[in-house]
């Protein structure tokens, strides 16, 4: 593996991001971030989908992916959400993102518009044009309607030498074989939906963007480390004992779990900005208990060590 691989290697946490009567809550964001550090994630993902992206401003973005590199100082890789449905605001965000410091960016695939594949090539070529900072793909068709197809990934790494990586979030497991015989050992591929984490290892994939990590990162990082280990027996127990998180942090559209979890945990508020509103009573009870079953189960667990 070369450096840049090792880099994108392990748990990449894609971070929430506080409100508090309507702004930004940037105390509770650091203490989030450090709090990630702490626990030995790998990378720091900063205004994404997660991250309500859609809702902040170009200022507010800008700040929290210079506060995000501060923060890390250089302890983690910072990639920094940097998409949109415009391939001139992409340009303008991914250059935002490497003047505030990022590390590499993550490039959604154009939501609403559901460009072809031809359309793709053309967006994600502009976009990898514009800056010197690796790119990782980011398909995720349960939210933007359009697939990236292999070979678009393969036409795109033999173009561009800084597209590097992909966000493979379209819930299958046979997506790693299907890109990796297109596009090679040189395709970083991380999961991009934390229930699939350990089969995507399985597979060829080198790590995992995580929603689940904002609540449980010690643990997400334990998973990947036992697979890399070749501990096989932790990381499916591991992955076990964290599925019915997983599961809960999707109950209702993210990231209204996550941060509902968060509260109940008293990491952070769970505020979030329209047109995005809190999760029901029901199910913030629901999340409650799982909380609770999850705390006991991993204590028990970190004991028999």
């Amino acid at each position: 593996m070369n450096e840049l691989t090792e880099r994108f290697r392990g748990v990449f946490t894609a971070l929430v991001t506080p409100f508090k009567d309507g702004a930004v809550d940037y105390a509770a964001y650091d203490a989030l971030v450090e709090r990630q550090i702490d626990a030995g994630i790998a990378g720091l993902v900063p205004v994404g989908t997660t991250g309500e992206a859609a809702t902040l401003s170009d200022e507010e973005a800008d700040a929290l992916i210079a506060r995000t590199v501060r923060l890390a100082a250089g302890r983690a890789l910072v990639m920094a959400g940097a998409g949109a449905n415009d391939t001139l605001k992409t340009v303008d965000k991914v250059r935002r993102a490497e003047k505030a410091g990022a590390d590499a960016v993550l490039i959604v695939t154009p939501y609403y518009n559901k460009p072809t594949q031809a359309g793709l090539i053309a967006h994600y070529g502009a976009a990898a044009e514009a800056t010197s900072l690796p790119i990782m793909l980011y398909s995720v068709p349960g939210r933007c309607g359009v697939e990236i197809a292999p070979e678009t990934c393969a036409t795109l790494m033999a173009a561009h030498d800084n597209i590097v990586a992909i966000k493979e979030a379209g819930g299958s497991a046979a997506r790693v074989t299907q890109l990796r015989k297109a596009c090679g050992d040189k395709l970083i591929i991380h999961s991009g939906d934390d229930g699939l984490t350990l089969p995507f290892l399985s597979l060829g994939a080198i790590g995992v963007t995580s929603v689940v990590a904002n609540v449980a990162p010690r643990e997400m990082v334990q998973l990947v480390e036992a697979w890399q280990k070749g501990d096989t027996a932790r990381a499916l127990a591991l992955h076990d004992m964290i599925a019915e998180l997983t599961d809960g942090m999707f109950i209702e559209s993210n990231p209204g779990p996550v941060k509902a979890a968060l509260a109940l945990s008293n990491l952070a508020g769970p505020e979030m900005r329209l047109p995005m509103v809190q999760v029901s009573d029901a199910n913030r009870e629901t999340i409650a208990g799982i909380l609770n079953r999850f705390a006991s189960t991993a204590a028990a667990f970190q004991e028999m060590r």
